[in-house]
C-alpha cells in the first residue's frame, strides 16, 4: 500500500488544497481531471477520467481528497471514492489556528489564516476558506463552504451544502440551512430557511429552491 494522497479534481480549487497537503508532509501522487483537462495540476501529474480512482485503488492506493468546490458534486465524488476504499484525508494549513476542543471530520479543507474556535464543529468534506473565522460552539455542516473572510459568531449553524459568500458576516447563533447560498459581503442578521438564497445588507432572500427530491 502507498501512503501517498490521490487528489480528486484538477483545477484551482485542487491546486490550494494540493499545497496544503504537501504543507502538512503528504505526498500526493496523481490528480484526477477531467478528460479534457490538463496534464499537470501544481506539478502533480493528472489522470484524465474518473475510471482512473478504481485503477489507483486497486494498485495500493487507498488515501484521498476531494478538491472540488461544488459542494454537492464534492460530496458525491466522496461517497463514490469512500466505497472503493480509499480513506479521506483532511487538508488542514499549518497556518490555520484550531482549537483543541474543536471537532473536525474527514474530507475537510482549512486553508491558511482561518480560526477555529472553541468547541466549534466542522463536519465532514466542509471547506472553511482562507481567513474565515468560526467562532465556539459552531457547527458547519457536512460538504458546507464557508468563503474567504467570513465571519461567524458564536453559536452560528450552517446546514449541509450551504455556501456562504467571500466576506459574509453572521451574528451569534443564528441557524442557517441547509443548502442555502448567501452572496459575497452579506450581512446575516436572522435565521435563514433551507434552500434560500439571500444577499445584501442585512440579508434578503431572494430566491427559494424547491427541496430535495422535489
Amino acid at each position: 500500500m502507498s501512503t501517498a494522497v490521490i487528489v480528486i479534481g484538477a483545477g484551482g480549487h485542487a491546486k490550494v488544497c494540493i499545497e496544503l497537503l504537501q504543507a502538512m508532509g503528504e505526498r500526493v501522487a496523481y490528480c484526477i481531471g477531467g478528460q479534457d483537462g490538463a496534464e499537470s495540476c501544481c506539478g502533480v501529474a493528472v489522470l484524465r477520467g474518473d475510471e482512473n480512482l478504481l485503477s489507483l485503488r486497486t494498485a495500493g492506493y487507498d488515501r484521498a481528497f476531494v478538491a472540488i468546490g461544488d459542494n454537492r458534486l464534492r460530496r458525491k465524488l466522496a461517497v463514490d471514492a469512500s466505497a472503493m476504499g480509499f480513506e479521506l484525508v483532511n487538508a488542514i494549513s499549518p497556518w490555520a489556528v484550531l482549537s483543541p476542543s474543536a471537532r473536525i471530520g474527514l474530507g475537510v479543507a482549512i486553508m491558511a489564516g482561518a480560526v477555529i474556535n472553541a468547541e466549534a464543529v466542522i463536519a465532514d468534506l466542509a471547506v472553511i476558506n482562507t481567513g474565515a473565522t468560526i467562532d465556539h460552539d459552531c457547527h458547519i455542516g457536512v460538504a458546507a463552504h464557508i468563503a474567504p473572510q467570513c465571519a461567524l459568531a458564536g453559536n452560528v449553524a450552517v446546514g449541509e451544502d450551504s455556501f456562504l459568500g467571500i466576506g459574509c458576516k453572521v451574528i451569534p447563533g443564528v441557524n442557517i440551512g441547509a443548502r442555502v447560498t448567501v452572496g459575497a459581503g452579506g450581512v446575516i442578521l436572522s435565521d435563514i430557511g433551507n434552500g434560500k438564497t439571500v444577499v445584501g445588507i442585512p440579508g434578503r432572500t431572494i430566491k427559494t429552491s424547491q427541496p430535495e427530491g422535489l
